[in-house]
């Protein structure tokens, strides 16, 4: 989850400076954004099944790593497009070793969803990732700011509003394409059997 402190403005032009290129912006970013990364991989990993093996330090060096080779290009607008990406590259590298284990173990048991009742701040239920990022893509194609929504919601921990302002929508906004996209996802995700009411 996106945390609000004196230094917003500051991580907002450190991540502008490290577009530009600046020498010791990445520096400067590394300790600041520490502590926010493990608390938000912690919140993805608390979604995960409890068997994955990964660690939050592990996953926020991982989807890090991604993120250097990934971001050429990337203009950072501001700390909540920064941690939106960021939880999204999470997701992949969650996605990705999901992938690795359901091709060595060919899914054996994979846990049910249920989007029902989940307090996305903080929930408690294991999740099939693979099948939610299948879905995910579907429901991409169709409606992609409502697919934003669930990744920023869900994966990322992000408040309402802290959703709003890395869209730049407004909450009311947020809030309706959430409930369509947990009807949708419920809907296509209970067609591939990875869903529980």
């Amino acid at each position: 989850m996106i945390r609000r402190s004196e230094g917003t403005t500051d991580l907002t032009g450190l991540l502008q400076a490290w577009d530009r290129g600046e020498t010791g912006a990445l520096d400067e970013l590394a300790p600041l954004l520490q502590a926010e990364l493990r608390g938000l991989a912690r919140g993805i990993l608390a979604r995960e099944r409890p068997a994955n093996g990964w660690q939050a330090t592990e996953l926020v060096h991982e989807a890090y790593l991604r993120l250097l080779g990934w971001r050429k290009g990337v203009r950072w607008q501001n700390r909540a497009h920064f941690f939106s990406t960021t939880a999204a590259m999470m997701r992949r590298v969650l996605v990705d070793a999901a992938r690795t284990r359901r091709a060595v173990k060919r899914d054996a048991g994979a846990v049910p969803l249920s989007l029902d009742g989940i307090d996305v701040a903080a929930p408690q239920v294991p999740i099939d990732v693979v099948a939610v990022a299948e879905a995910l893509t579907t429901l991409a194609a169709a409606a992609p700011r409502a697919s934003q929504v669930v990744e920023l919601r869900f994966f990322g921990g992000f408040s309402v509003e802290e959703t709003a302002e890395a869209l730049g929508v407004s909450p009311r906004t947020v809030n309706a394409d959430w409930n369509t996209a947990r009807a949708w996802l419920s809907r296509e995700l209970m067609k591939q059997g990875s869903y529980e009411r």
